[in-house]
């Protein structure tokens, strides 16, 4: 067997250090060589331009274009040569196709050959061939390719921790997949970024992500299952999978907030791909309605939620949140159609247009958006006074057309339309419409989706591939528009447990009814928190389904305290106790912004750094925030102050608990004075 001692894989490993050193200066020469050339091009046709004509100045405009995207290929190349010298490969399995003899193949974050013996030497984790690592143990096994299966035997497969160039450990796995690097991987750290997993990820979550054929795919994920990190690696597969086609600009990920999108921001750089776009919600709604209305945010909805009980509130979100409520609006859309539109005769000077051929017209334009059929009908009926009277007609006449068809009509502004909707539907108490207040959130997608079916709105063509994290946080109207704008793949994830708005939350089964042709895959396993960390949260939020990771820590601590002065010490000793811990991360997570922001005053301790809705990157040591904006991140170390009856006593409080526990990696502490929550009571 090839390198089968530890030190004989010592020896490769360095081999293979200096094959990417040569490399490395092979690619500083090339970039050396490109711009020198771009350089004496440019000098070229600076002291030659006035004798060239305008076909050379093409000509010699093309080269340099073509040389300056040779020269930045070099340099990107450059870039993931330097990121394998710091850890070539992370997997190996000796594979033996059928008949052949086995021969091992290194897996690692990208590929690299050795250019003159044309052969292979480390092949990236998305090659067909590397999902013989996520997908086998030793024995039978095959791997799929674009011209067929590949079927044969794995008689070695081993697992590498190298950092900064050098072998920390190797495994040979015989039982299960890389179980021990798996727990080695949890009971580290977190950093201030996501990481990739390429080197963990597990069999079920290697499925989700190799999958080419769904065209919308639904993860339903537990806390802790990895579902944003198994969605990005998607993206990463995809993007290799379907290089010729879709390139990351052609992607977009809709995430919750601009700190979420920072702390996701490294996973596909380390995969060697660009950086991809992303919006939250209400950057798409603003583009949408065009800055014609103020609107309130989903963090302002939660936030009123949270500060104020008002049951009047509470029942327009949970209405507007509901499949009834998307279906009300379908009906009421064919409703109209068939019963606003009062046709009557058009007297054009002489010339008498019947309600009839109006009307035929209207309807024959049934795929054009209502408010737009109005032109064409116009210019139909333009064209018929016209044949009629055997004249051109007057700019008067015309003009009386184009506003004589749309009068026909009871309303033509989509706001009369959204008012009236309530009305027809017999619950006028259910809009609340202030010239003076913001729109309500939960009015603002369904005012958008009247402003698709009424009057068209160009959607997002150029996005390929469209990414929804947070899905239980966006309502069956909300993707009705999206599924209308996008017309592209999606993936779309989230947990149901992890709202902040339980009476808006979507689950997968909700999201399937928008999208019936939805693969919908459910992750079970959690991998961030420890054994006691899960159970506890679990009697907050019980899920019978989820599985937890054999990690065990510390036991969550629930602290009573005499006063507010007391509980405020104690959270700066575990400020202090945490920083000489080792561990790198310490989220201090309150119910509302207001409670974060007076804590933060109240600590008055440097380098404790405070994230609102307005932050826009996440930062390691300590940060107090709020459940809300904390979802999708996680700690080594999580806090949660105030855990009274008085301050978590609703559902929506509920949520937010669980959510603010479920972000401890490692240890988990609630400090309160006076009444404990029913909600921690045993």
């Amino acid at each position: 067997m090839i390198n089968a001692t530890e030190q004989e894989e010592r020896e490769y490993l360095e081999e293979i250090k200096e094959q990417l050193t040569l490399a490395i200066k092979r690619v500083d020469d090339a970039v050396r060589q490109f711009s020198d050339e771009l350089r004496q091009k440019k000098q070229y046709i600076h002291e030659h331009q006035s004798g060239m004509d305008e076909a050379d100045l093409v000509a010699a405009d093309q080269s340099i274009n073509r040389m300056a995207f040779t020269g930045d290929a070099a340099v990107a190349r450059r870039r993931r040569l330097l990121k394998l010298g710091q850890s070539p490969y992370f997997g190996r399995v000796d594979f033996a196709p059928a008949g052949a003899a086995a021969a091992p193949v290194y897996i690692g974050v990208h590929s690299f050959s050795d250019e003159r013996q044309r052969q292979n030497l480390i092949y990236d984790w998305r090659a067909p061939i590397s999902s013989l690592f996520y997908d086998f143990e030793l024995g039978e096994a095959a791997y799929a390719t674009p011209s067929g299966t590949v079927p044969g035997r794995i008689e070695l497969k081993r697992q590498y921790k190298i950092r900064d160039g050098r072998l920390e450990f190797m495994l040979d796995s015989d039982v299960n997949i890389h179980d021990d690097v798996l727990q080695r991987e949890l009971a580290r750290s977190s950093d201030d970024k996501m990481k990739n997993i390429v080197a963990t990820i597990q069999r079920d979550q290697n499925a989700v992500i190799r999958n080419e054929e769904a065209t919308v795919m639904v993860i339903q994920g537990v806390a802790g299952s990895g579902k944003t990190s198994i969605a990005l690696h998607r993206i990463a597969f995809l993007l290799y999978r379907f290089r010729d086609t879709i390139a990351a600009k052609d992607i977009l990920i809709i995430s919750p907030n601009k700190v979420f999108a920072d702390y996701i921001s490294n996973v596909l750089p380390e995969l060697g791909e660009e950086h991809i776009p992303e919006m939250g919600m209400e950057e798409l709604a603003a583009d949408l309605l065009e800055g014609r209305y103020q609107f309130q945010t989903f963090f302002e909805q939660v936030s009123a939620l949270l500060e104020r009980h008002d049951a009047a509130f509470i029942e327009r979100i949970r209405f507007k949140s509901s499949f009834e409520f998307l279906s009300q609006l379908n009906q009421y859309l064919l409703y109209i159609e068939n019963n606003y539109f009062s046709v009557a005769d058009l007297r054009v000077g002489r010339t008498v247009v019947p309600g009839v051929f109006i009307q035929q017209k209207f309807k024959a334009y049934h795929r054009v958006p209502l408010l737009k059929r109005f032109g064409q009908v116009a210019n139909d009926v333009r064209a018929y006074v016209r044949d009629k009277a055997d004249r051109k007609l007057t700019g008067g006449e015309k003009a009386a057309i184009g506003e004589g068809i749309p009068r026909m009509f009871r309303y033509s502004n989509v706001l009369d339309f959204y008012r009236d909707f309530f009305r027809w539907l017999g619950r006028p108490e259910l809009l609340r419409l202030d010239p003076q207040r913001p729109l309500e959130y939960a009015d603002v997608f369904a005012l958008i989706y009247l402003r698709i079916r009424l009057e068209g709105l160009a959607g997002y063509d150029q996005v390929k591939h469209l990414l929804v994290d947070e899905m239980q946080d966006y309502t069956p109207v909300q993707y009705a528009v999206l599924s209308r704008l996008f017309r592209c793949r999606k993936t779309i994830l989230g947990d149901v447990s992890q709202t902040v708005n339980p009476y808006s939350a979507s689950s997968a089964e909700t999201i399937e009814r928008v999208f019936p042709q939805a693969d919908v895959v459910r992750l079970f396993r959690s991998y961030r928190s420890t054994l006691e960390i899960t159970a506890f949260a679990q009697r907050i939020t019980p899920n019978p389904d989820i599985i937890p990771m054999e990690r065990h820590g510390q036991p969550p601590a629930v602290l009573r305290y005499t006063g507010p002065a007391e509980e405020l010490a104690a959270i700066g000793q575990l400020i202090t106790a945490f920083r000489s811990s080792g561990l790198h991360s310490m989220g201090i997570i309150c119910k509302t912004l207001r409670q974060a922001t007076q804590l933060h005053q109240a600590l008055q301790a440097p380098g404790v750094h405070l994230l609102t809705e307005e932050s826009t990157t996440f930062k390691e040591g300590v940060i107090v925030t709020t459940a809300h904006l904390a979802k999708g991140l996680e700690f080594d170390e999580v806090i949660v102050p105030f855990v009274t009856a008085r301050h978590y006593h609703t559902e929506v409080d509920r949520s937010m608990l669980y959510v603010a526990c479920t972000r401890a990696m490692h240890q988990l502490t609630l400090t309160y004075e006076g009444e404990l929550t029913e909600f921690l009571l045993a």
